[in-house]
């Protein structure tokens, strides 16, 4: 059978009771992150440039924003949803395809309930099914789609949101063939974006555009019906090297949501072990940043592909520059949000040590690992070898990080007793009747 037909036919059968409970245990823990950097990101510059940019050409406002008090028809919604979580670069990332799997699928699933109502336990199912489908597609094309310039999040991420979109609507399989197709024809994002407001459009036109494709192809608005695997489908056309029986193999048993991962610091998961043990040296030294001479640092290649953004002048970039991070690491002795901010770009001390580090490919390092080296003035020589960075599969973070890594997040929008409520839902979405009430949640002082 045909991979598009395949995939259609698992996404249009599947049903809640056949989802292992570790699967929807790990899918409440996507949703957790990603709401928590929705709410985080939500006052960003470019939620506020969407949101101002896009009011005027808004349709019936039935569709509530994640975090914000302002209403938007769902495509829209779904967009600005999107950039809210996705802005800060905190979202979940799978290591095997480099995908932020969460924003393009929950994005367009909490625009669809806000406007139509869904219980917490078909949101569950749906966002499985678009998880599940842009990580499969993901894997069949990565690595060459990915080193050809292509942002997988967005054009792997569209497949989701048609897929958890589609599923809500409960599309029949010739339905569910039309909308992989329609998505796929829309499948766009491009990696020169990376250090501008353009990166987080990425997560919020990929959940705009999958929902479009399901509501059309519910509608019978028709599609290819090889979408993935024709001679001019997304693959071929999209990937210079595939291998489609990625998206097929293991279907409804190895559930990608197993291989998800979460950040512990809000930039390019690649450069995380860096930060770590530039971390650890300065919690084992505490080197002033005037004492630093040199700093070396030996990655993976795919570092220098990804973060190799020297000269830095906004928070944006830093995100995306391995200099940056670890001099942060080494100056301050963490890497939070505040720490990938306009202020700490333009820091004197951080910007002193981050002209002094040097980066280096090393194929030796995998890209969970990093090796630090520091000279200082008076010629001590500091070391650190990581061989695993925290947050990854390896060394995951628990239920209470994540939760967490929400009340950092949420400090200063939601109060204390409301960020509690939040948490509990995301835990208990199962047994939600009505995914509004998250979504209201979120909302400072209600809606």
């Amino acid at each position: 059978m045909p991979q598009t037909k395949e995939l259609a036919s698992f996404i249009a059968s599947s049903r809640l009771n056949d989802i292992p409970r570790d699967v929807i245990h790990e899918a409440k823990r996507s949703l957790l992150n990603f709401v928590g950097c929705a709410v985080g990101g939500s006052l960003e510059a470019a939620v506020e440039t969407a949101i101002r940019a896009l009011s005027p050409y808004s349709g019936e406002r039935l569709a509530q924003l994640l975090a914000r008090k302002e209403q938007f028809d769902p495509l829209y919604a779904s967009l600005i949803n999107g950039i809210s979580g996705h802005v800060y670069e905190y979202d979940d990332t799978t290591p095997m395809n480099y995908i932020h799997p969460t924003p393009p699928v929950a994005s367009a699933l909490f625009a669809y309930a806000s406007a139509n109502g869904v219980s917490g336990a078909d949101f569950l199912h749906a966002f499985l099914m678009g998880f599940e489908t842009e990580s499969r597609i993901g894997n069949a094309i990565y690595p060459a789609h990915y080193e050809a310039g292509w942002h997988i999040t967005a054009t792997a991420g569209v497949f989701g949101a048609a897929a958890g979109i589609g599923k809500l609507l409960s599309l029949s399989i010739q339905e569910t063939v039309w909308a992989i197709g329609l998505a796929a024809t829309q499948a766009s994002g491009l990696r020169e974006m990376f250090g501008s407001m353009a990166k987080s459009f990425h997560a919020g036109h990929a959940a705009r555009n999958g929902y479009l494709s399901a509501v059309l192809a519910k509608s019978g608005f028709t599609a290819g019906e090889h979408g993935l695997e024709g001679p001019r489908g997304f693959a071929a056309v999209l990937a210079s090297q595939y291998d489609l029986s990625k998206i097929t193999a293991g279907l409804g048993k190895d559930f990608q949501i197993r291989y998800n991962t979460y950040k512990p610091y809000p930039c390019g998961i690649v450069v995380h072990p860096t930060i770590d043990g530039c971390i650890d040296l300065y919690r084992d030294f505490r080197p002033s940043p005037e004492s630093i001479k040199s700093v070396r640092v030996r990655v993976a290649p795919l570092v220098l592909d990804l973060c190799n953004k020297r000269e830095i002048t906004q928070g944006l970039d830093s995100k995306y520059s391995i200099y940056h991070s670890a001099a942060v690491g080494l100056v301050r002795g963490k890497a939070g949000l505040q720490e990938y901010s306009d202020e700490a770009a333009n820091n004197s001390l951080i910007r002193r040590v981050r002209e002094r580090v040097t980066a280096v490919a090393d194929s030796s390092i995998t890209e969970d690992q990093s090796h630090i080296e520091v000279e200082l003035e008076n010629g001590q020589k500091l070391s650190r070898f990581v061989e695993q960075s925290l947050g990854n599969l390896r060394k995951p973070l628990t239920d209470r990080q994540l939760e967490d890594k929400f009340r950092d997040q949420a400090t200063g929008r939601l109060p204390g007793t409301q960020v509690d409520r939040v948490i509990e839902l995301c835990w208990q979405l199962d047994t939600v009747q009505d995914v509004r009430q998250l979504i209201k949640g979120t909302i400072p002082n209600g809606v």
